[in-house]
């Protein structure tokens, strides 16, 4: 087991919305795990807690699971050698509900009536405690604190026959977000939410066919992408072929724009959107929203730069790298003092003096969560002799937690949600704040007015409207997501 102090991340990265997690599968191909954690290592930056693979080779399911990156865990021929089979399912995990320990290490596995079957879930049930609760009332014994395992036991409790049937079986009783890859001795099964909350994509390679997070996935594998899961769609691949089912009532579909703002790789593709031109577009409409005479346009590295450089091509300043990130530091040990501790963060950025000195600088980050990060960004471009600084984020306010699979802090630890814009520039120093308006972001992302049609994407995080019924508990009677379990530490 890790302590938490242990995990912590470096200081600049400990402010940011951590990713939710990765799913990968893969059915039909005779290196179903090699290619699965070639997958994995592409959806790295969705989650770097831990990550997992399961396979069958017709006979016995193999898994491997780790706490750690996917290159530290699945990095010997002899790993993969060990995981045999024609299908495979992998997780990246960041854990947004239960601790990071190895027995909440997915996919999770399970032997039921009918066979083996592994779960690979992106995403949050919001009614997992309360269902929870109910299944140990009836004697189900949990082995991990993670809601995947709700559904594991869902569908074993399930009364009908095929996996499929079960499956939709288990998942009609649960509320949230959910992108599933789920795998059983003969089949793989892709499915979402009915809101589309979460992604999940299909590729093809030759004859064999992937699901996986996101686009950049098959990418590295050398898979052709067929077409997005669609919201509240099971698609069933077995040995007879690819066949889709769309067995959940129909709701307004909410995909997560966050994943435009930050979470998705810059060279994925989400719901037919490509992200980097996505984040482009935000820098634009940022600069149109909250112009600034200034010298040099300076991103935040690195999920600041599309949105910089739309900034600064709309705006018409020149872009500069005027802060150097270190792209070989991971995370840093446990600092003794709170000395050594600031010295720290010039571990992984730098001001590049040379590009801020004497000079108005604009810097373009993708949000502010509680804005430690931002203060410590200002205080070392201002060091490196900027004359004034002036901070865009290229997204809203966030102003409310995640309760769909995104680790938030409680409302009470969200800048925005204690500050005004003046309040929040005083608290970080800068001359001048600005964000991107809500309107503004859908124009960027989608070409839409928020007020001029029903939301198309889940903005939860930004306008406080959750579209997924929040059983377990509301944002202002329970804001935690990490520890939605901790009332059962007892049980």
């Amino acid at each position: 087991m890790i302590d938490a102090m242990e995990r912590s991340q470096h200081p600049l990265d400990s402010d940011k919305l951590h990713e939710e997690c990765g799913v990968f599968g893969i059915f039909g191909h005779h290196d179903a795990a090699a290619h699965t954690a070639l997958g994995l290592h592409a959806l790295q930056h969705r989650g770097q807690e831990a990550a997992g693979i399961v396979s069958f080779d017709g006979s016995m399911f193999y898994t491997h699971r780790a706490l750690g990156l996917v290159g530290d865990n699945f990095n010997s021929a002899d790993i993969i050698s060990k995981l045999k089979g024609h299908i495979a399912c992998g997780h990246t995990r960041y854990s947004t509900t239960g601790d990071t320990l190895l027995r909440n290490v997915q996919p999770l596995y399970g032997e039921f009536s009918f066979g083996g079957m592994a779960v690979a879930h992106n995403g949050n049930l919001t009614n997992a405690m309360t269902l929870r609760k109910q299944l140990i009332d009836i004697g189900c014994l949990f082995q991990s604190t993670s809601d995947t395992e709700v559904i594991v036991h869902l569908v074993a409790l399930s009364k009908q026959s095929s996996v499929e049937d079960r499956l939709y079986d288990a998942l009609s009783r649960v509320e949230g977000a959910y992108s599933l890859v789920v795998m059983s001795h003969d089949q793989i099964i892709g499915v979402r939410d009915p809101y589309g909350v979460r992604p999940l994509i299909m590729g093809k390679l030759g004859d064999a066919i992937i699901f996986a997070s996101e686009t950049c996935a098959l990418d590295i594998v050398g898979a052709e992408y067929v077409r997005d899961v669609e919201p509240g769609e099971m698609v069933i691949v077995d040995s007879s072929g690819m066949r889709s089912i769309k067995p959940f009532a129909q709701v307004p579909k909410r995909f997560c724009i966050f994943e435009y703002v930050y979470f998705s790789r810059p060279d994925s593709v989400s719901e037919g959107i490509n992200v980097y031109e996505a984040r482009q577009r935000i820098g634009a409409v940022l600069a149109r929203e909250a112009p600034v005479d200034a010298d040099v346009v300076v991103p935040v590295p690195d999920s600041g730069i599309p949105g910089a450089l739309g900034y600064a091509k709309e705006s018409r300043i020149p872009f500069e790298l005027g802060i150097i990130r270190n792209h070989y530091v991971g995370r840093t040990f446990i600092e003794p003092s709170d000395h050594v501790r600031h010295l720290g963060v010039k571990l992984k950025h730098n001001g590049n003096r040379a590009m801020l000195e004497g000079k108005r600088v604009i810097l373009v980050d993708d949000s502010i969560v509680r804005g430690t990060t931002s203060k410590k960004i200002v205080n070392m471009v201002r060091d490196a002799g900027a004359a004034e600084v002036h901070m865009r984020i290229a997204s809203p306010p966030t102003t409310n937690p995640c309760f769909y699979g995104v680790d938030t802090p409680t409302r009470e630890h969200l800048l925005a949600a204690r500050h005004s814009e003046l309040e929040m520039a005083q608290l970080i120093g800068v001359d001048s704040l600005a964000f991107i308006s809500l309107n503004g972001m859908y124009r960027a992302v989608a070409g839409i007015s928020r007020n001029n049609a029903s939301p198309q994407f889940c903005d939860a995080c930004f306008s406080g409207d959750y579209p997924i019924a929040l059983t377990d508990g509301d944002s202002s009677a329970n804001d935690r997501q990490k520890d939605l379990f901790s009332e059962l530490s007892e049980v």
